[in-house]
């Protein structure tokens, strides 16, 4: 199981994007689902329609609708996001990033992104681990 960030679904989308290759093989080979918290929905599907377009958009927001991706509300773990944020407030660690740190976490802790500014420093208390 591995949690999705806003950077590798895009990368994932964009065959024009230089990690589209490794996020792509990551995906094919991962076995259990490819899980999406709903904090980063917004971020995800402006990006997904602003860079890619209506048609990149409706394809994504499909894949949802079949099963491709597990949507992951987070009710649980608004504690834990307060936590990271006021806890890495100085790099900023927002809302978004930290709604897929606690639900990688919760769900086995492999999180996909390419954004390793922020979640590296995470990724040393070793609470999740950074993939591709």
């Amino acid at each position: 199981m591995v949690t999705l960030d806003t950077s590798a679904l895009l990368a994932l989308f964009d065959d024009r994007q230089p990690f589209h290759g490794s996020v792509l093989e990551l995906v094919q080979s991962e076995s259990g689902p490819l899980v999406i918290p709903t904090g980063i929905m917004s971020e995800t599907t402006y990006f997904v329609e602003k860079r890619l377009g209506h048609r990149a958009l409706k394809l994504f927001l499909e894949d949802i609708l079949h099963g491709v991706y597990l949507l992951h509300f987070g009710d649980n773990d608004i504690a834990r996001i307060i936590e990271l944020v006021d806890r890495y407030h100085d790099l900023p660690l927002g809302y978004a990033d930290a709604s897929v740190i606690a639900c990688a976490e919760r769900h086995g802790g492999r999180a996909a992104t390419l954004d390793h500014r922020h979640f590296a420093v995470v990724a040393r208390e070793g609470t999740i681990q950074i993939v591709p």
